[in-house]
């Protein structure tokens, strides 16, 4: 099967209203005004204890019921290919740099074990301090701290909390789902 470059989901421009209604449900947009404000709390950034060897985290409370996450990232080290299932989601650098890897498709969501890439799928960006942004259900991606020496923060946020992580291995063009996390495997 392959798979062909498709648009990205854009962001919503409508104005927050996570704050207007308990029964409001955060979008993309929302997601990402939280993500900004919350990288721009700079005692919150100085607080995340930081791992030489391993990304740490803390839970932050999100807006509208969102997960939201402070993570750490030390030199090196990435996330791999996931995706976050039916959940929206927004990230943005605190402090550093961050490399996104991405794919512009719309992969099948169930059924299937390997997927053949066509060209023109790979997208890359470079998230300095401040930067990030806000993606839709089902994107494929990876995150990486390529820093030889430095350490970088970053805040994430989805809606709804994440139901399940699938996480893929790539050879080239080919794509193959390993395996599927769900929240009670992260216990």
């Amino acid at each position: 099967m392959s798979v062909s470059p498709s648009a990205s989901p854009a962001v919503s421009s409508s104005r927050s209203s996570y704050g207007s209604s308990a029964a409001s449900v955060p979008t993309q947009a929302d997601l990402f005004d939280f993500v900004r404000r919350t990288a721009a709390d700079t005692e919150l950034i100085a607080s995340l204890p930081l791992d030489p060897e391993g990304r740490t985290w803390v839970r932050l409370d999100g807006p509208g019921g969102s997960e939201a996450w402070l993570i750490g990232w030390p030199p090196g080290t990435g996330t791999g290919w996931h995706d976050h299932a039916d959940s929206v989601g927004a990230f943005l650098t605190a402090s550093g740099e961050l490399k996104e890897n991405s794919l512009a498709a719309r992969l099948p969501t169930d059924g299937w074990k390997t997927l053949e890439l066509t060209e023109g799928v790979d997208r890359e960006r470079r998230l300095s301090s401040g930067q990030g942004r806000a993606f839709g259900r089902h994107h494929v991606h990876e995150v990486l701290n390529e820093s030889p020496d430095r350490h970088a923060i970053s805040v994430h946020a989805y809606y709804p909390p994440l139901p399940q992580i699938r996480r893929y291995s790539r050879s080239g063009s080919i794509l193959r789902l390993e395996q599927v996390e769900r929240p009670e495997d992260w216990q």
